[in-house]
């Protein structure tokens, strides 16, 4: 009796197998095919009219997840023009994000300029401190990349980035120390 339902378990084992790896893959190419979309809707109007500051950072923000930084570089850019005249509070994440398409290209001196502006316009962005925090250890800087994640954790004691990195460029500073 056990022999006989051994063959059917193994197939309903595997149909659930199956049927989550079917599942998986429907949900990547729907979400594939949305961004796709998105990024052709916002190339052709941006070919053809002025666009927003939103419309410039969504597109940069879709090149940057495609691995295209020169040409995100351009729409933060084109963003940053468009959104003169907006409250300021708009330019932080644009500034933010323009440093990381730097940051991607390893041009650590223009993310930190860029890391900068952004905390100059909202001084407690959390992810601009995080941001500037590993452009300074990329250069080597560690005391400021350490100052920087600490005043993360000032403003969110249990940020697991800062956290994590902070407690390594302590023991660093420690050991260089000794």
């Amino acid at each position: 009796m056990e022999t006989a339902s051994f063959p059917v378990v193994y197939l309903l084992l595997l149909l659930l197998l199956l049927s989550g790896v079917s599942w998986f893959i429907v949900v990547q190419v729907l979400r594939t095919r949305k961004i796709e979309s998105t990024l052709s809707r916002l190339q052709k109007k941006l070919s053809r009219e002025k666009g927003t500051a939103q419309e410039h950072f969504e597109l940069g923000s879709i090149y940057l997840t495609k691995n295209l930084a020169v040409q995100a570089i351009k729409q933060f850019q084109q963003a940053l023009k468009a959104a003169e005249g907006e409250p300021e509070e708009n330019l932080a994440p644009i500034y933010n994000a323009l440093g990381y398409a730097y940051f991607t290209q390893e041009q650590y001196d223009l993310a930190i300029r860029n890391y900068k502006e952004s905390l100059k316009v909202q001084p407690n962005y959390v992810t601009a401190l995080n941001n500037l925090g590993h452009s300074y250890e990329r250069k080597s800087l560690t005391n400021q990349a350490l100052e920087a994640y600490e005043q993360v954790l000032t403003l969110e004691a249990n940020n697991p980035t800062a956290k994590r990195r902070a407690t390594s460029l302590r023991k660093r500073v420690v050991e260089a120390r000794s």
